[in-house]
């Protein structure tokens, strides 16, 4: 019973088996890296915490629990999860409309959804739907980013300009920013901007300091000295010390299905997120990560982030990357950044109420910028261009019709460009190397060998419903303009994994017609379920032995020599 109880814990808690193998030598390593996550972790996630309607403790609160979650159930060693800018935009777009101008209730509606959302991450990695990681495109994730790069940017302008905006889509907050231009508060903006720029030379010359963490440090002593808030610079006022009470749901039926779509946005998103970053990280360090168990340690994250009336998060990519590069070897690194973030609550909340919200607003424009993936952008414009529209409409919708709404319509896009490509799947018409038995594609090197009579084809996908019709399009027509007589047909069915039904009816056609020609079609290499289907289908008695050979040289050596006496 016990060795049961100890094995599931093992396969469950993974985190608890690193830890138990720890080595003392990482101890040194893992308290700088977890003092360096915090420095960053603790500006960025007050900042972050304003992208999700809520006051800068809250992102504080999100910070803690997650933390110790991962540290438990996570299998990556590096990757640290809190408050993620996409994440955030999504928390505010699917709670806004129901909580109004209430605070009280915002911030309930966001904690029960944190809890939401952690219960459909645990569930799907329960149900082992990790594959889901693979369900955004690169080009759809890079769009979305993107997109949501320009929308926090955008959103954070009035702060730093010294008045507000309603959040209103990208093309409206640039409107009314561009008619309140005249309302701009010079010490506002000279903070902001001063912030900013110390920022991007921080990262530029000095990129091991924690730059979110000097600017907040900076921008309080400038406030004190400078009195500020005596100038019209808004500052963030006083921050309640010591944690929170624990959260107890309160949900509202009316409630529950706008915030259960934006749970399964939020897990599908944040999960794609974090695998991204948990991934290159893992492979960069040399071990393997479950993608599976990934999708659990999420989800009790977003629980405990929840339960302290925080906010959902995920996988943080300047988080992880502070934690690699300070040479964190573990998930103690995690547990040092979240009792820094204790003692932060505890201890020194007081200093903060001094900090000029431009500051926050500086530092969320400064991550706004290392979010953006141009370069990937460029490739796919020219390599891929249909990928390429793709990334271009997802950015577009994200910030015009908003976060999931944009996503989604990418993502029916993407899908019906898919279904477009595997209707009319590649194919090609082939010709001998050589002296060789092998065979490529004519019409990449004009130096293969037709054989006289005989048409030798590939398909390069499986024959099924949705390709099948286009598949004897393709076969009579080859045929029918082929510049000389056509004595035999060879399918290359060795490419074509699979037949269904709908596939072995038009291949049944394709072989008809072809015999009204005067040409036979011959099958070379069938394997597998191709092989098996064809004779459940009856169409491997059909062909007969002489139609269906082994191997694809066999099959043109046999109908050639066949032709030739013919």
């Amino acid at each position: 019973m016990a060795g049961g109880i100890a094995r599931v814990s093992w396969r469950y808690l993974p985190g608890l088996r690193a830890l138990a193998g720890y080595q003392g030598s990482w101890l040194g390593r893992d308290l700088v890296a977890g003092a360096s996550v915090a420095a960053v972790a603790i500006p960025v996630a007050m900042a972050y915490s304003q992208l999700a309607g809520l006051p800068p403790v809250y992102g504080l609160y999100a910070s803690l629990l997650p933390l110790l979650a991962y540290a438990v159930f996570g299998t990556s060693r590096q990757l640290i999860v809190a408050p993620d800018a996409a994440t955030c935009a999504i928390v505010l777009v699917v709670v806004a409309p129901l909580a109004g101008a209430d605070l009280a209730r915002q911030v309930s509606l966001t904690a029960t959804l944190s809890i939401l959302t952690g219960i459909v991450c645990i569930l799907a990695g329960c149900l082992r739907l990790g594959f889901l990681t693979n369900f955004l495109a690169r080009p759809i994730l890079s769009g979305y980013i993107n997109g949501i790069a320009i929308s926090i940017i955008a959103g954070q302008l009035g702060k730093l300009f010294g008045f507000s905006l309603k959040p209103q889509g990208f093309f409206r907050t640039m409107g009314e920013f561009a008619g309140k231009l005249g309302q701009t508060r010079a010490a506002t903006l000279a903070v902001g901007v001063a912030c900013f720029l110390l920022l991007r030379l921080l990262k530029r010359f000095a990129p091991r300091l924690p730059g979110p963490l000097v600017a907040m440090v900076l921008g309080i002593l400038a406030s004190r000295l400078l009195d500020l808030g005596g100038r019209g610079v808004a500052l963030l006022g006083a921050i309640p010390a010591g944690l929170p009470p624990l959260y107890r749901p309160d949900l509202r039926w009316q409630d529950l299905q706008p915030l259960a779509y934006g749970a399964v946005g939020i897990a599908l998103i944040s999960f794609n997120s974090a695998m991204v970053t948990a991934r290159g990280f893992a492979m960069r360090n040399r071990y393997e990560i479950d993608p599976d168990q990934e999708f659990i340690a999420l989800g009790v994250a977003d629980l405990g982030a929840g339960l302290l009336r925080g906010f959902a998060v995920s996988g943080a990519d300047s988080r992880t990357a502070v934690n690699d590069s300070a040479g964190g070897k573990s998930q103690l690194a995690g547990l040092v950044a979240a009792a820094l973030m204790v003692a932060t609550l505890l201890c020194f909340t007081g200093p903060m109420a001094a900090l000029p919200i431009a500051v926050l607003s500086a530092v969320l424009v400064h991550s706004a910028l290392g979010l953006f993936d141009l370069p990937a952008l460029a490739f796919l414009g020219r390599n891929m261009p249909l990928e390429f529209a793709v990334s271009l409409l997802t950015l577009l919708g994200v910030i015009s019709v908003g976060v999931l709404p944009g996503v989604v319509v990418a993502i029916l896009f993407n899908l019906l460009l898919l279904l477009v490509q595997v209707s009319r799947p590649h194919d090609a018409l082939l010709g001998r190397v050589p002296g060789t038995a092998h065979f490529e594609n004519l019409a990449r090197d004009p130096g293969l060998e037709a054989v006289p009579g005989v048409l030798v084809y590939r398909l390069d996908a499986s024959l099924l419903f949705f390709n099948a019709d286009h598949f004897k399009q393709r076969v009579l027509a080859l045929v029918d303009g082929a510049g000389e007589p056509v004595r035999a047909f060879v399918l290359d069915a060795g490419a074509m994994p699979m037949l269904d039904s709908t596939g072995a009816a038009i291949l049944g056609e394709s072989m008809d017609a072809l015999a009204r020609r005067g040409v036979s079609l011959v099958l070379a290499a069938p394997h597998g379920r191709m092989l098996r289907n064809l004779e459940r289908s009856g169409l491997a008695g059909r062909l007969g032995p002489r139609g269906i050979f082994p191997s694809l040289d066999q099959a043109v050596r046999t109908v050639s020599a066949a032709a030739a006496a013919g």
